[in-house]
């Protein structure tokens, strides 16, 4: 059974890529011949989303993204984060470097926009500038304030610096809190963590019956007045635990699942 569910979702997830591969081709093609420029956002997110689907993963989702530009932070657990919330909501993402030397994904990644940044490198202050920027082009992104991918079960202290980006850009935050179950417990084949390798990694994914993923999308915070970046780091961080408490308790049900009205908090330090 594990065998057959493999090489079908195998099959099914490299045809995609390949489907992908050619449209993200042809839209180059296209930006060369007319000497333009094809927004990408409509179909990087509609392959995040196929992505998703081809993966298996059955996604529960509570709270309403923002309609306005805003910069995203999120509690990161995997590299299937991204088609995840990609499938989700128009954004760009912000990926280490090493995402973009992957084969394959590494390149699609790219043709989706995605920002990158060298760990450990002092690229912060570069990102925190093109992260801005992108905001103010009116495109929202998303980052892992963490800085580095967990075990699912709770989430670490947050980096404030790329957090500045939203204050540079004028636009407002909004957490994500994003998990994963298996039979009612948090899935311990999901996070991508230690030494990991992408390919070994998927294949342990789809060899198994399919995960379920809550994601709920938070109340938008504004920033307001000379603010404490710090301070708001943390009420980011409390805000994301307590909505992975809520997906580990098994409460984003089907009736939940229905997007509920955000509310917008204001935060001044």
């Amino acid at each position: 059974m594990e065998l057959t569910r493999l090489i079908t979702r195998l099959t099914l997830f490299a045809g995609f890529l390949a489907l992908t591969a050619f449209l993200a081709g042809t839209l180059l093609l296209i930006d060369a011949l007319f000497r333009s420029h094809i927004d990408r956002a409509p179909f990087a997110r509609l392959c995040f989303h196929g992505a998703s689907r081809c993966l298996g993963f059955r996604v529960s989702a509570l709270g309403a993204f923002s309609d306005r530009p805003v910069l995203y932070v999120s509690n990161h657990i995997s590299w299937s984060d991204i088609p995840v919330l990609g499938g989700m909501v128009p954004l760009r993402f912000l990926s280490k470097a090493e995402v973009g030397r992957w084969p394959v994904i590494g390149w699609l990644a790219t043709q989706a926009g995605t920002l990158f940044i060298q760990r450990g490198g002092g690229k912060a202050g570069q990102a925190r500038c093109e992260i801005a920027d992108t905001l103010r082009s009116g495109q929202s992104v998303l980052v892992f304030p963490e800085g580095t991918t967990t075990a699912g079960v709770t989430v670490l202290p947050f980096h404030s610096r790329l957090l500045n980006a939203a204050a540079d850009a004028g636009v407002d935050i909004q957490p994500i809190s994003i998990g994963y179950l298996r039979n009612g417990h948090p899935d311990h084949l999901a996070p991508f963590i230690g030494d990991d390798e992408f390919q070994p990694h998927l294949v342990r994914l789809l060899r198994q019956p399919a995960v379920e993923v809550g994601v709920i999308a938070h109340p938008v915070v504004t920033i307001t007045g000379d603010c404490d970046m710090s301070k708001i780091s943390k009420e980011l961080q409390k805000t994301i635990q307590e909505g992975l408490w809520q997906i580990q308790a098994g409460r984003l049900s089907k009736r939940g699942a229905a997007a509920s009205p955000g509310v917008r908090r204001q935060l001044s330090g």
